[in-house]
């Protein structure tokens, strides 16, 4: 053959099969969809849910069904496994998104200025009016106790496991944190409640942060440890050979490189105590009127508010109307602390191409 044959030989290569285009994924999804619904109706279910489970298997066998018809077997089960994760991402999001829309829906209804600025008073959880600024208040307290009380003890212990720890006594202190993680809330309210009752102590603020403050430590212990286990060696030894001491080299040079890390994992940490109810429930108990003291006295949380709300209602749609809005603005709270996380997390990555 010659040279010229070869060059003017525009066949295309035997080696490349047929292939479904780009859009066909959303294609069938939109086929299904419509089809999951159409057969739904036909059989008269009424229900979202049977209507999503139907347009969903529509979804993957019909997938599989034209991918083996161009592709072949061997393409179609790569595409039905890819159809799978894109289901139970479907699955994931969508409560996620109905919770969101539910609580956004109802709670902005009386989540307005006043109810921010004003406490529940002499107002009845029957009755319309009242506010959350005695609960805003107590949350922010008892989770800034939480926080000064969890974050430095896990993140030391964070250091001792990475930095120093070795034999059993580092395996005990991993065994525990580990078995930490696992508390539920509502047994370390009790065992702060069961301190409490040794010493004949009503409730108060303080006693709810530090129940958070047990559930708080072996996630920053955790996210600590990751962090720290991600700084590269050679930065520790290029620093002990110069001469520093150990104790400089962490403090100057491994947390300085893993501080937005250690930070993100402490505002994830603070976010997941600041919703906790049952320990609060325990030890807080609970006030209507505006408390700033967290060391004297009952004291409100956002999380108990929005429990007593529901419970106390009686069927008022006002109590209804502001345990939505309270669920609202923690949301918020909690949103705008990931927030910060994530811009802490970007402001002191290391910087790239100095």
């Amino acid at each position: 053959m010659s040279h010229a044959a070869v060059v003017s030989d525009k066949r295309p290569s035997t080696l490349r099969g047929a292939s479904l285009p780009k859009w066909s994924p959303w294609a069938i999804a939109g086929g299904s969809i419509a089809l999951g619904i159409g057969i739904a109706l036909a059989a008269g279910l009424d229900s979202k849910i049977q209507w999503g489970v139907i347009a969903a298997l529509l979804f993957v066998l019909g997938t599989y069904g034209i991918a083996a018809r161009v592709e072949g077997r061997r393409q179609a089960k790569d595409r039905i496994a890819t159809s799978l994760v894109w289901v139970a991402f479907v699955l994931a999001v969508v409560p996620l998104v109905s919770l969101i829309w539910v609580t956004i829906a109802r709670g902005i209804k009386v989540l307005d200025v006043y109810f921010l600025t004003h406490s529940m008073g002499v107002v009845a959880d029957t009755e319309p009016g009242g506010g959350i600024y005695h609960a805003i208040i107590g949350s922010l307290e008892q989770v800034g106790l939480a926080t000064l009380i969890g974050a430095p003890i896990g993140v030391m212990t964070a250091i001792y496991l990475v930095e120093y720890g070795r034999g059993k006594l580092a395996a005990a202190v991993t065994f525990f944190v580990d078995v930490m993680t696992g508390i539920p809330s509502i047994v370390a309210g009790l065992f702060i409640l069961s301190l409490m009752l040794m010493w004949d102590m009503g409730p108060f603020g303080f006693a709810g942060s530090l129940a958070l403050a047990i559930l708080m430590m072996p996630v920053v212990v955790r996210s600590t440890e990751e962090m720290l286990k991600l700084v590269p060696n050679e930065l520790r030894e290029a620093s002990l050979a110069l001469g520093v001491p150990k104790w400089r080299t962490i403090l100057k040079v491994v947390l300085p490189t893993s501080i937005g890390g250690i930070t993100t994992g402490i505002m994830l940490a603070v976010a997941r105590i600041a919703g906790e109810t049952a320990p609060v429930l325990l030890l807080v108990f609970g006030n209507p009127f505006i408390n700033t003291d967290p060391f004297e006295g009952a004291q409100a949380s956002l999380p108990l508010y929005i429990y007593q709300q529901f419970a106390n209602s009686a069927g008022s749609g006002a109590a209804y109307d502001r345990a939505w809005a309270a669920s609202l603005t923690l949301i918020a709270f909690v949103m705008i602390l990931n927030l910060a996380a994530r811009a802490i997390a970007r402001w002191k990555a290391p910087k790239t191409g100095r």
